[in-house]
């Protein structure tokens, strides 16, 4: 195995090949690529199970929220890309078969962005399901029964965001509490929020009645030669730190990361990351041995890989270090340019993840909505096989 140097100051000596299907090996020494293994599970059929799939039409977009019993999975996700009515799903095994399509509010055909779905409970310990949707105004729908039953999409005020909200996070020691994030290119937020210069921010709002009211938005970052965008946040495992993977949209450097210590309060300058973590719409959640999973697009700008549904897989540490991490995965691959993989990440007790999201992943055809059921023993035992 070559010992390759990567040129970024802040990583330093790492050895490893990029290892994809037949052990090719990429060598990739500059910043634009990354010297990790990437091990290859396109194949691996029995693990895949169709979510939603229709002839002819365009599906996009999911994300996905457990609930409590550890088995039910609900996804929604757009008829058409980005904008169009909010099509919805259940499971009720963990994500090995699915439902048919769940009826829904009439006014949920107006979607004009990805919906995103989150779990709120109140200070109170009342558990609520919210959904947004985005341009504007951002609107959002709720339930309180897991999913039963919901309200039409209405406002939660005058400014617009773009696939809002990535991330909703709860606030440590702070129940009811919470932030969330999304952004904005100029185009959608009203003034006085909207910064100058024009340009792509992201922005958070925090909640304190347990999601049914939002304050307003204050930019956490932006970045003069960059187009930071697609906030995918995660907690460290000492719950101390919330790190948040940014969509650089430029294509002119590898993603961002910004960090809180002050849950929200204030937030570090972007940092760019390893090439290792370059993609878009980062979504992330941690396996039994405290590893992390993150899924993403692969918009690397040196990857056999590149426009592929990917996952990377290392610990919290290596984020916040700037190393490369264990290894990469080809979750899919995707035959139409990169218009794939706005993920939804979730991992059940028995440590297997369901990862859901739509791709074209049938030459020629429109994308469509996908499950893999993976866990990392298995993922373990390939990078094994592959050194």
């Amino acid at each position: 195995m070559t010992l390759l140097m990567n040129r970024r100051k802040w990583i330093q000596s790492l050895g490893a090949c990029s290892l994809i299907g037949s052990c090719k090996i990429l060598q990739a020494d500059t910043d634009e690529g990354y010297t990790i293994p990437t091990l290859d599970i396109d194949g691996w059929a029995d693990h895949q199970v169709i979510v939603d799939r229709e002839p002819g039409q365009y599906l996009g977009h999911p994300t996905t929220v457990l609930l409590e019993d550890g088995k039910t999975i609900l996804t929604v996700y757009p008829k058409g890309h980005g904008k169009g009515p909010i099509q919805y799903k259940k499971s009720t095994d963990g994500g090995k078969t699915w439902s048919d399509r769940l009826p829904t509010p009439p006014n949920w055909v107006s979607s004009g962005e990805t919906p995103t779905i989150h779990r709120v409970v109140d200070a109170s310990g009342k558990k609520r399901l919210i959904i947004f949707s985005g341009l504007k105004p951002i609107r959002m729908a709720v339930s309180e029964d897991d999913g039963a039953n919901w309200t039409e999409l209405k406002p939660i005020a005058e400014y617009g965001g773009i696939v809002p909200m990535g991330s909703v996070v709860a606030l440590k020691d702070q129940p009811g509490h919470y932030l969330a994030l999304f952004h904005d290119d100029g185009r959608f937020m009203n003034e006085p929020f909207r910064p100058s210069p024009k340009g792509f921010y992201v922005y958070q709002i925090n909640s304190t009645d347990g999601g049914l009211t939002w304050g307003e938005p204050k930019v956490v970052a932006h970045h003069s030669d960059a187009h930071l965008c697609e906030p995918g946040a995660v907690r460290s495992p000492d719950g101390k730190q919330i790190a948040v993977l940014l969509r650089e949209n430029r294509r002119k450097h590898n993603s961002f990361l910004i960090t809180s210590e002050d849950e929200g309060k204030t937030w570090s300058k972007p940092k760019e990351l390893p090439a290792a973590l370059t993609g878009d719409r980062h979504t992330a959640a941690y396996a039994p041995d405290g590893r992390l999973l993150i899924s993403f697009r692969d918009t690397t700008r040196k990857s056999p890989t590149k426009g592929d549904w990917v996952a990377w897989v290392g610990r919290y540490d290596d984020i916040i270090a700037g190393r490369e991490g264990q290894y990469r995965v080809r979750i899919k691959k995707n035959y139409k340019s990169s218009d794939c993989a706005y993920p939804g990440v979730e991992i059940l007790s028995d440590g297997t993840f369901v990862l859901t999201t739509y791709g074209h992943w049938t030459p020629k055809e429109q994308p469509y909505i996908l499950s893999v059921r993976v866990r990392l023993d298995e993922l373990d035992k390939l990078h094994s096989r592959q050194k």
